[in-house]
């Protein structure tokens, strides 16, 4: 769960290397970080990232770690994205210590903290329009100006401060703001607001509160209230540093050297997808995916109903390190982690996504065979499995051609010889087809000595293709997924709604071993040469999402 090498060791990144310092120094005690999301949308994997980062930081320094909903926004907030947040943390594999907190439940303490920063003269009442405060906010290149409202006195500002709070303002009409510096080069120096006003109903305070402190306010008091020692944050939030140090070394009861301090590593970036929650929420609202939880989209819960496991979320983030340095992680990667994994613990099966019957003409009619074929063919420990043989069979369709294209061709054609996986070796003699020349039904004859075993006149059969018997055969749905989008970096792109893959999900119809019929959601297996599969959990039906092929084919 941790950075480690391949020898369990952590790897020492720049923010370990920055514990080591502050444990040596007794700077602190003990480490305590925290998860903080926003409750504005489902956790994607670059969230997995910051979840393994600090869960796993408090585990190898036997520490604590916080699950906090940052919740300043009521507008945009919900109860079903709290629920789905700790439900993803879980899975992921991490406990948070103590109860789950919410910034909402510091509301008073914040609102007094604003007080302390007006009795300082840190702060202000400002009723700038928005156009006015972009204008007087200046740009890069030009300093801003003070606002005419920066110099009000002290006790109008509290005055004012409290009827913001009793609802006498409307929303928008005005905001407390820091005093700190017009002329800063840092944009968010620049009086950033601290309070604005909101009528919405919150889902943890519900009506108390007319006013809702800003994020950047909100945050770092957050972090020093519960103890944070580490706050680690993506490099957007470089800049905001300043702001974060600035609020708490202006509140007295937190300008000591052991308050928290923010450090930032480079989010994770993933390709073919976007990685804003603001993008995401458009893609479930204008209907092109089906919600959060479609296995294409990079949520978690997307992750988890296409078949990735949390040990390949795990392992992916601990590949992919932890730096400064922003960069484009290939899905290769990703795809690498689950395909390590499932090799290890999916059980085999067999299905046929793309079936033509195949008749065995010197098989008994009526007769069905029971067969044995491995659960895992590295690990007898999982048993065995019933397969079952008789007159008709399914295979798939790539794997008959009339007549072979070429020597390395080792499937089925026409007087070429193959075995069936865990069973016989068969040859085809002829087919039909339908009017319009697609193969519909193929013959062949079986050698009932080669069960288990090679021809005893010495021939040498190299092709082996999958198969699943007709009569106990069951339909199933295959949804394959592909890429999100047709380009590396949609997020660049304005109009990224326009570079969705239209093949990013292909549906189609197939047959499946009977003991599929009592596969779990989110269960994964091999189909034997065709990929690995998990159960959807989203329908009774018999549905399997592909995970991921057998090997890496994406790039050619």
């Amino acid at each position: 769960m941790s950075n480690n090498t391949s020898n369990d060791k952590p790897v020492i990144n720049f923010i370990r290397h920055q514990i080591n310092g502050d444990l040596a120094l007794n700077l602190h005690k003990s480490i305590q970080t925290r998860f903080p999301p926003e409750p504005n949308g489902y956790l994607h994997i670059g969230h997995a990232k910051s979840i393994c980062l600090n869960f796993a930081l408090a585990q190898d320094y036997n520490g604590k770690c916080n699950l906090r909903f940052d919740d300043t926004n009521p507008v945009k907030e919900d109860l079903a994205f709290i629920e789905s947040i700790k439900s993803d943390v879980q899975w992921l594999g991490f406990n948070w210590d103590g109860e789950i907190r919410y910034s909402s439940h510091y509301f008073p303490k914040f609102y007094d903290y604003a007080i302390e920063l007006i009795n300082k003269e840190l702060a202000y009442v400002c009723f700038l329009n928005a156009e006015e405060t972009r204008t007087y906010r200046g740009t890069l290149k030009e300093a801003g100006k003070d606002s005419p409202y920066r110099n009000t006195p002290k006790a109008e500002n509290l005055a004012l401060l409290a009827q913001m709070k009793e609802g006498k303002f409307s929303e928008g009409e005005c905001v407390l703001r820091a005093k700190i510096d017009m002329s800063s080069s840092f944009m968010c120096m620049r009086d950033p607001a601290l309070y604005r006003i909101r009528f919405d109903k919150h889902h943890q305070t519900g009506n108390e509160w007319r006013i809702y402190p800003m994020y950047d306010f909100a945050h770092c008091i957050s972090d020093a209230i519960e103890g944070v020692t580490h706050s680690l944050c993506t490099l957007e939030f470089q800049d905001n540093r300043r702001l974060y140090d600035w609020i708490l070394e202006n509140l007295d009861e937190f300008n000591k050297p052991n308050r928290p301090h923010q450090y930032e590593f480079s989010r994770l970036n993933l390709e073919y997808t976007v990685m804003s929650k603001r993008k995401l929420q458009q893609l479930v609202a204008h209907n092109l995916v089906s919600g959060w939880d479609d296995p294409r989209m990079p949520t978690l819960s997307g992750l988890r109903r296409r078949g990735y496991t949390a040990a390949s979320i795990r392992d992916f983030v601990d590949k992919i390190g932890i730096s400064k340095v922003d960069s484009m992680t290939d899905m290769a990667i990703l795809e690498a982690s689950i395909r390590d994994d499932l090799n290890v613990i999916a059980p085999r099966t067999m299905g046929v996504i793309d079936p033509i019957k195949i008749i065995i003409e010197n098989y008994p009619e009526g007769k069905i065979e029971t067969l044995q074929a491995p659960i895992h063919p590295q690990n007898e420990d999982m048993g065995k499995r019933e397969i079952f043989f008789s007159r008709e069979l399914y295979i798939d369709r790539a794997d008959f051609e009339e007549i072979a294209p070429n020597k390395k061709f080792k499937r089925l054609a026409i007087d070429k010889e193959v075995r069936l996986r865990n069973a016989y070796v068969i040859n085809a003699t002829t087919f039909d087809t339908d009017f319009d020349g697609n193969i519909t039904t193929v013959y062949a004859t079986y050698d009932p000595d080669t069960l288990g075993k090679n021809p005893t006149d010495g021939r040498k059969i190299k092709g082996v293709i999958h198969f699943v018997e007709a009569s106990k055969a069951l339909r199933a749905e295959f949804r394959l997924y592909d890429r999100l989008f047709t380009l590396e970096n949609p997020g660049k792109n304005d109009h990224f709604e326009q570079l969705l893959n239209p093949e990013s999900l292909v549906t189609t119809y197939g047959i499946v071993e009977p003991s599929m019929q009592d596969a779990k959601p989110e269960q994964a297996y091999q189909f034997e040469r065709e990929g690995y599969f998990c159960r959807d959990s989203q329908t009774e039906n018999l549905v399997f999402n592909k995970t991921v092929s057998l090997r890496d084919t994406w790039g050619k």
